[in-house]
C-alpha cells in the first residue's frame, strides 16, 4: 500500500480570522489626550502674554535738544517759567520744570541751568 500526500486543501472558512477592532478610548483616555494638547497650549499662551511686546532696542541713540536757561540769583521758579511761557499758567510750566530736570522740590539756586520742555519753546 502507498501512501500519497497532498497538501490539505483549506478553505477560507477554516482559516483563523484576524480579529481587528477600532480603538477605543475611555471617558478617562479622552481627558488624558485632551490635557496633554491643552496644557502646552496654555504655556505658549501664557508665555506670549507675559512677555508681551518687549521694548526693541535699537543701536541709534535718540537725540533730544532742548534749550535750557540759567536761573539769575534771587529769581524764582515761578519768575523763570512766567518768563518762558507767558501764556501758560505757571503751575503748569513749573511741574514741566520739575519733572524735566529731576529737580527734588520746585526751588532753585542762581546759576543752576534748567532744560525747558520743548512745548514752550519757541
Amino acid at each position: 500500500m502507498s501512501v500519497t500526500s497532498s497538501p490539505a486543501v483549506v478553505s477560507p472558512a477554516d482559516s483563523p480570522r484576524v480579529v481587528r477592532s477600532r480603538l477605543r478610548i475611555t471617558r478617562r483616555g479622552r481627558a488624558v489626550v485632551a490635557a496633554l494638547v491643552a496644557v502646552p497650549a496654555v504655556v505658549v499662551a501664557g508665555a506670549l502674554v507675559i512677555n508681551g511686546g518687549g521694548a526693541v532696542a535699537s543701536d541709534t541713540t535718540g537725540s533730544s535738544d532742548f534749550q535750557h536757561v540759567t536761573v539769575d540769583g534771587g529769581e524764582t521758579l515761578w519768575q523763570v517759567a512766567s518768563e518762558i511761557a507767558p501764556s501758560s499758567d505757571p503751575r503748569d510750566v513749573i511741574a514741566d520744570l520739575v519733572s524735566l530736570n529731576n529737580l527734588p522740590s520746585a526751588e532753585v539756586s542762581a546759576g543752576q541751568s534748567l532744560a525747558v520742555p520743548t512745548q514752550y519753546t519757541r
